[in-house]
């Protein structure tokens, strides 16, 4: 009779070792920035309730519904850059580009906002900004690798 059995011991042997080892160094390469998936949904996240903690909901409607919805696409791409981050690091200039929004929208979406309002939303872009920034910048060099 056969044996069927596989010894268990060192994998080096198999044939097909080093392609698995450079498959596991590409899927582990694409998560260079996986300390700022949490900052990221934390930043969608506030920016969501933004305006109840500011308490711009009566003066503000329209930047209330404006906030709500932008806060739930910046959650929505760090979920993303968690779950496929090769993928998803390409839309890091869009968040480049929500964070400026962020910063002109209480003059563009607003009605004569106050003080309060201007800075959230300044804060919240400056900050959606420089994420979006790093989130690219690390695109941009794991592209680079051979």
């Amino acid at each position: 009779m056969a044996n069927v059995s596989h010894p268990r011991g060192d994998i080096a042997s198999h044939p097909d070792a080093p392609e698995m080892q450079e498959r596991y160094a590409r899927m582990l390469g694409g998560r260079d920035v996986a300390l700022v998936d949490g900052p990221v949904f934390l930043l969608g996240l506030y920016c969501a309730v933004s305006p109840w903690i500011v308490h711009f909901t009566t003066s503000q409607p329209a930047l209330v519904a404006h906030n709500l919805i932008i806060g739930i696409a910046i959650g929505l791409l760090a979920l993303g850059f968690t779950r496929a981050p090769e993928r998803m690091y390409g839309l890091s200039g869009a968040m480049c580009a929500m964070g400026i929004w962020m910063i002109i929208s209480p003059w563009i979406v607003g009605t004569d906002p106050d003080a309060g309002v201007i800075w959230n939303n300044i804060i919240i872009g400056a900050l959606t900004l420089a994420l979006g920034a790093v989130c690219a910048a690390t695109a941009a060099k794991s592209m680079r690798r051979p």
